[in-house]
């Protein structure tokens, strides 16, 4: 199995985890199958999509790590559509909005980082927020066990 085929297959555990969370309040979520940059669940009883971020690594570093551009063009933070992320990290989901995610960056004055991930071809522009600090920014934070 391909690394890709590895992230592809741990990715989509991790939203549909996040899905049957969602519709335990609304029945209707959805799952949107194929390329698609705005989001990754629909919520039709509310006209919202949700984007899903894992951050397994969150728990060694204490940050969440907030994509803004790769390859020189604007990326997930700057180009999502969706109402919500849901940020998990194998113990917690964070639903904030990516408007609180930029007035986090902004309150705390944190500074872009440029890295590059295991399996990129390319490095991407980031903020490290402090876990503790997003949340204190987000709508709900719910604990999830798999």
């Amino acid at each position: 199995m391909t690394s890709y085929s590895i992230d592809k297959e741990r990715g989509d555990a991790i939203e549909n985890l996040v899905l049957q969370e969602l519709r335990k309040k609304y029945p209707c979520t959805t799952r949107i199958n194929g390329k698609f940059k705005g989001y990754d669940l629909w919520i039709p009883e509310r006209g919202w999509g949700i984007e899903v971020k894992y951050d397994k690594k969150s728990n060694e570093t204490g940050n969440y790590l907030i994509e803004y551009e790769m390859n020189g063009q604007p990326s997930a933070l700057m180009t999502t559509t969706a109402k919500f992320w849901a940020l998990y990290d194998d113990k917690y989901i964070v639903y904030i909005s990516p408007q609180q995610i930029i007035r986090c960056i902004f309150d705390n004055k944190y500074t872009h980082e440029v890295k590059t991930g295991n399996g990129d071809r390319a490095s991407k522009k980031c903020f490290l927020i402090i876990k503790n600090d997003l949340i204190n920014y987000s709508t709900k934070t719910k604990e999830i066990q798999r």
